[in-house]
């Protein structure tokens, strides 16, 4: 955007002063027929917080003024914390009188009233909405005949929004609805809104996971537009599309996958050359064939930014004709793939790589099952297969060998363990159990990672704009607190003050197995910064990489769309001077948009999960279960169980004594008794209640 760099560059000065239009535009030099293109920009950076306009009209620096842009963060007691979009600066705290009616998610500007920025114990008041997240709410109605209430299913939008009767739009006591906002908050004045759509009645089936669709703002249905587009899609490769393609289809490639998983993006080969180096190939669909820029299908996919997993279905990026057919490496038919074929050396060293298009045709579709089972001497199921045992062998080799170069470096590897949830054909859970992830999981996991790794860092010496996936390096103070902690455990880990991945890692090792796992592991997680995508490389600190992208996945995830259309330009020769120019323009905003709906996803997925976990111990209220003791608060501790089922004994209901906690070790310590509880202690407890409203679980201890 023109100006935008300039403004912000000048503004940036020392010497800068908050500065009127006239002024500005005097100094930036700008020509009479330019102003009011500089008018346009300056209204679109003070509207997404780049720059501040005040009272008196003039521009300048959020943090100059001392001020914080960023994204509210609501919670269920009222108060909030403000998530800066400088992710150096620390939240910023706003108690209740200060919200000003802005609510959870919103974008906003807050000035500093207590403290000073980043420290914390640093207040602040929301001076300014930016951008409304709420519009429409998810919530369970309740009315008394002349008026209603919609009670929020996010407990972060802690207001009842009222609802006058000529809004009912025929919802009735208990039903789940959708509710258009018509006046925001205001002092103690409530939310106001009308019911726009009933979903059910809150006890009906299927009730449940609609609303958190709905809350969460995912659209199953794709627009007219986007069917229309996809339907004009071959199902089939024409010849003619194949064009100067590499055709690979003689080559052995496989497929390995999840039994359930219908698009397939991702197939790898493997060989072994004379000089006894590897020779892996990652081959991905190739998308960008089929969507192209600025197309309906584009714009649609860059609004859901990603495929969304839920137990019972999923909500897919691009429409089921593409992810299911022509883009999905399904066994046995010609695909349109981008390959990246790499030579590995025995110490895991990419010696040699080659990237470019290609036409494959899978020999098998294998699942992670089969292949785990060929890799445990399953002589039924290596019969079956017996042409591909010796290559699957060979992978384990290679995986085993990136595995180990990968730790070597410092690479962290939390072993969290995730649920497998069965549900009957009512959508009711039948059976929770541990998943498990066996070595073919571990293989495809090594051979993407390598492969993302390859492509960063191959677009990073290039110089082009690029879409990379990145996790900074963690707050030093969360880390000195961490350190803190683990030392009244007899741990402590070097150069807390500038820390390396592998130190964390070392940690890990030294505490696998002990009582104290679950708790140092959590609260390690906790001091990182979330994973992100950024236009510039910035590194990722969990897998020690100084170079990474998404590649492997475009069929479910925006970037890996994004940067296969940069390579594809690159290897054609079309990233023109304006077309590198007009890039580094959208990277950002594409960037930041894959972010944010990949936090909405995961959210959705958690709740989902949540709920049906919830759902399954409603059958089980009185049954007893032996479980591990996961985390200790002032209110109580947490127990999971064997299934990975997490309740809560409230210390209300420990009733034996009078519990407190010991922050500084994290235990529960009866007064009378001196009993101590423990994170990994091994407990017995009963299931008391299910609150499914709150999806959440309560237990008691069973003597």
């Amino acid at each position: 955007m023109k100006f935008f760099d300039r403004i912000l560059e000048y503004m940036r000065e020392e010497a800068y002063n908050p500065m009127l239009f006239q002024e500005l535009a005097e100094a930036l030099n700008i020509d009479e027929e330019e102003m009011a293109e500089l008018e346009e920009v300056l209204n679109y950076m003070e509207a997404e917080g780049y720059i501040i306009k005040t009272r008196k009209k003039r521009y300048g620096l959020p943090e100059r003024m001392n001020l914080v842009v960023g994204r509210l963060q609501g919670s269920k007691k009222g108060f909030g914390f403000l998530i800066p979009d400088n992710p150096d600066i620390r939240d910023l705290y706003i108690p209740v009188e200060n919200l000003n009616g802005a609510m959870n998610n919103d974008r906003v500007v807050a000035r500093i009233t207590k403290g000073s920025l980043g420290t914390i114990k640093s207040e602040g008041e929301i001076i300014r909405i930016l951008k409304r997240a709420n519009e429409q709410v998810v919530g369970t109605f309740e009315t008394n005949k002349k008026f209603g209430f919609v009670v929020p299913d996010d407990v972060r939008i802690y207001q009842d929004i009222f609802v006058s009767q000529e809004d009912f739009g025929g919802a009735k006591d208990g039903h789940k609805v959708v509710v258009q906002i018509t006046r925001w908050p205001e002092g103690r004045r409530n939310p106001e809104g009308k019911i726009i759509e009933i979903l059910g009645h809150k006890d009906d089936v299927g009730t449940d996971i609609l609303s958190i669709i709905r809350g969460h703002n995912l659209p199953e249905e794709f627009p007219a537009e986007v069917e229309s587009q996809a339907n004009k899609i071959p199902e089939e490769v024409k010849s003619e599309a194949i064009g100067n393609r590499r055709d690979l289809r003689d080559r052995v490639i496989v497929t390995i996958d999840g039994e359930d998983a219908k698009d397939l993006d991702d197939a790898v080969s493997l060989e072994i050359l004379p000089n006894g180096n590897y020779y892996l190939g990652v081959h991905i669909a190739d998308v960008s064939q089929y969507v192209f820029e600025n197309s309906a299908l584009d714009k649609e996919a860059l609004k859901r930014g990603t495929s969304v997993y839920l137990v019972d279905r999923v909500i897919p990026m691009l429409p089921r004709r593409l992810s299911n057919g022509i883009c999905s490496l399904n066994p046995k038919v010609d695909r349109l793939t981008l390959s990246c074929d790499m030579e590995i050396n025995s110490k895991g060293n990419v010696v040699s790589y080659d990237i470019y298009e290609s036409v494959i045709k899978t020999t098998e579709r294998m699942t992670y099952k089969n292949v785990n089972k060929i890799l445990e001497d399953d002589e039924e199921v290596k019969e079956r297969y017996k042409d591909l045992v010796e290559l699957f062998k060979n992978m384990e080799k290679l995986m085993n060998i990136l595995r180990k170069k990968r730790k070597l470096r410092g690479s962290i590897d939390f072993d969290f363990q995730e649920a497998k949830i069965i549900l009957d054909e009512k959508g009711k859970p039948i059976d929770i159990r541990p998943y498990d992830r066996g070595v073919a999981e571990r293989i495809i996991e090594e051979f993407m990672i390598v492969c993302n790794e390859t492509i960063a860092e191959h677009m990073y010496w290039k110089e082009l704009p690029f879409v990379y996936r990145v996790h900074e390096d963690p707050d030093p103070e969360k880390i000195i607190s961490l350190n803190q902690l683990v030392h009244n455990f007899g741990y402590s880990i070097k150069g807390a003050d500038e820390i390396h991945p592998k130190a964390l890692q070392q940690l890990l090792e030294k505490i696998t197995g002990k009582r104290e796992e679950r708790l140092i592991s959590t609260l390690m997680l906790r001091s990182l910064r979330k994973a992100r995508y950024d236009g510039a490389s910035l590194g990722h600190f969990g897998l020690a990489s100084k170079y990474y992208c998404h590649f492997t996945s475009p069929i479910r995830r925006y970037p890996d769309l994004m940067i296969h259309r940069i390579i594809k330009e690159d290897i054609h020769g079309k990233l023109t001077p304006n077309r590198i120019k007009a890039l580094k323009e959208i990277i950002p905003g594409i960037a930041e948009q894959s972010s944010i709906r990949e936090r909405t996803a995961d959210e959705a997925e958690r709740e989902v999960e949540d709920l049906k976990k919830a759902e399954y111990m409603l059958d089980r209220i009185d049954e007893e279960f032996e479980g591990i003791i996961s985390g200790v608060t002032s209110f109580g501790m947490f127990v999971e169980l064997e299934n990975t089922i997490e309740g809560m004994v409230h210390v209300s209901n420990m009733e034996d004594d009078f519990y407190t906690l010991d922050e500084v070790n994290h235990v529960m310590i009866g007064e009378r008794k001196r009993r101590i509880y423990r994170i990994g202690d091994t407990v017995r407890i009963r299931v008391l209640s299910v609150d499914m409203a709150n999806r959440s679980i309560d237990f008691v201890l069973v003597e």
